[in-house]
């Protein structure tokens, strides 16, 4: 019995000796889950064996973040920053201020978040995160792009910013994802432009399309329908040249204005098939040349695989994807090119009433060439190598050349001089010119009263009959008009002297003088003879034939009116 309340006793000490250890080991936090401490994503300045306030602060300001208490977050990374200016987390909790304001949304937010980054930018601008602010700042922007036919000044914005962060930090690991983004900025500020341009290239003005298609083509060269612009730029100066007819000039004049803007037009496809041959539009520039009548460029392999490369990094649409762009407000950036250099200069506007000046300085060109080169256009020939022009009469590349003129043939048709007459040379007189005789001259005829002109005058001194007010004297032909046809009738013979009109007939529809006597009323026959009209009576009412309020009997007060 003994021995049995010894085993037990000693059973039982066992297991409270047993009970003892496992509290003290779970009081030692052997079974307790430990704490995960911060990534690094979330915090570059974690550590696991750091207690302080300041980190406190910050963690929990992250924590909030990531939960969406925009509020919280702020108000603790902006106690962290007023009670510890000095702390290794001062710069990361400058930059997460921002943060919360652009999670956050909103135009109001979108403006605050912006003016954080930039105040960052300010006290910080040779940190590495310097170039992450500049980045938030162009996403900012990137965010509230609306389609190609609405207000396009977020997009301009946007690319500023992107190339502000490509040219002001190229050593940062964000300038990949700057280059897309600016790419994809740059294919919606091209569809604007090509939008614009294309409306105005319907109706045929070709200055307003020109400058649109212009700033395409210089601004924006990645552009998926940039070969297009140069299609369009190039029909625009071949609708010129086919118009120049229309314009008073002389021959020579208009057959170099004519091959001047041929051979633009002709730069606009050969640049087409050179730097974009693989573009869609490449083979309508081929047409156009053979067309013409004029060579065929042929790129070079390497052009050939640029282009290639830059039309199959582009993502195609699908009949999902359009559906979608109808009910969303974001611009369509799946056909931006995924390689290449996008463009980071910035480019002089071009407007429409530059483009009239220089239309203007190719017509006094082509009527006065004096050996100068004919003017060219920048933006055909920044990057092709742009065939000579040639001066004075001499041809251009590919068009046909006119016969000379023959011995004592005029050059020119039309000769522009000084103000102060045909004869004028240098402010004098030439005296060895003889005077422009009228042509076509009309005389008088015989026995019509025409005083001819006096012996030794010269015929274009006699009074004009249309303007003299003389009807006697014969007229003369209209003097020089710029070598326009005179427009007169082939018979300017004088017409004779008036004589008095003879009598109209009776009108068919005139009423006879007995029918309208026997058609009048005898009560105005009898007035007229004299006697007092007689007053005709009122037809007499009868109720049973229409009904009137006028005939009834009035009542009451209505018996006085």
């Amino acid at each position: 019995m003994k021995s049995q309340i010894a085993l037990h006793a000693s059973r039982t000490s066992a297991f409270c000796l047993l009970l003892v250890i496992s509290g003290a080991t779970a009081h030692a936090g052997i079974f307790h889950r430990k704490t995960k401490p911060l990534s690094q994503k979330d915090d570059a300045l974690a550590s696991v064996a750091s207690n302080q306030p300041d980190k406190e602060l910050f963690d929990r300001a992250m924590r909030a973040l990531k939960k969406g208490k925009f509020d919280i977050a702020r108000l603790d990374l902006q106690t962290l920053l007023n009670t510890y200016p000095d702390s290794e987390y001062a710069m990361r909790s400058k930059l997460a201020i921002g943060d919360t304001w652009y999670k956050e949304g909103g135009s109001a937010a979108m403006q605050q978040a912006e003016q954080e980054y930039k105040d960052f930018i300010t006290f910080f601008p040779d940190k590495p995160e310097a170039a992450e602010a500049q980045m938030k700042v162009a996403d900012i922007y990137y965010k509230q792009m609306q389609k190609p036919d609405r207000d396009p000044t977020n997009a301009i914005r946007a690319q500023e910013e992107y190339r502000a962060m490509i040219l002001q930090y190229p050593d940062s690991s964000l300038i990949p994802q700057a280059r897309q983004k600016l790419r994809e900025v740059q294919e919606v500020l091209g569809d604007h432009e090509f939008t614009i341009g294309s409306f105005y290239q319907a109706q045929q003005n070709y200055v307003a399309a020109g400058a649109r298609l212009q700033s395409i083509i210089d601004s924006y060269p990645l552009y998926s329908r940039v070969d297009e612009a140069l299609i369009d730029v190039g029909d625009g100066y071949a609708a010129q040249a086919k118009s120049i007819q229309s314009l008073r000039l002389d021959a020579a004049a208009k057959e170099r204005l004519h091959a001047l803007y041929v051979h633009r037009a002709q730069q606009a496809y050969d640049r087409v098939i050179l730097e974009y041959p693989m573009m869609p539009h490449a083979d309508d520039a081929r047409d156009r040349l053979e067309a013409m009548g004029l060579p065929v460029p042929q790129p070079t392999e390497q052009a050939v695989a640029d282009s290639a490369a830059i039309e199959q990094s582009r993502a195609p649409i699908d009949l999902k994807y359009k559906a979608f762009l109808l009910i969303t407000s974001r611009p369509s950036t799946v056909q931006a090119a995924r390689v290449g250099n996008p463009s980071v200069a910035d480019t002089t506007e071009v407007l429409a009433p530059s483009i009239v000046k220089e239309t203007l300085a190719d017509i006094s060109w082509a009527q006065k060439p004096d050996g100068k080169p004919a003017p060219s256009r920048p933006y055909l020939s920044n990057r092709v190598p742009a065939q000579p022009l040639l001066s004075n009469n001499a041809p251009l590349p590919g068009m046909p050349t006119s016969a000379p003129p023959s011995a004592g043939q005029p050059a020119n048709s039309l000769q522009l001089n000084d103000v102060g007459g045909d004869n004028v040379q240098g402010g004098t007189v030439d005296q060895n010119q003889t005077a422009p005789q009228p042509p076509q001259a009309v005389q008088p005829p015989v026995g019509a009263g025409a005083t001819a002109p006096k012996a030794g005058t010269p015929a274009a001194a006699q009074p004009d009959a249309a303007t003299s007010g003389q009807p006697g004297v014969w007229p003369s032909a209209a003097p020089d008009n710029g070598g326009l046809k005179k427009v007169a009738p082939k018979n300017s013979t004088p017409l004779p002297a008036s004589t008095d009109a003879a009598s109209a007939p009776a009108q068919v529809n005139d009423v006879p003088e007995a029918a309208r006597a026997s058609a009048m009323p005898q009560q105005e026959t009898a007035a007229a003879n004299g006697k007092k009209k007689k007053k005709q009576k009122a037809p007499k009412f009868t109720s049973g034939q229409e009904s009137s309020s006028a005939h009834k009997k009035k009542k009451g007060l209505h018996k006085l009116w």
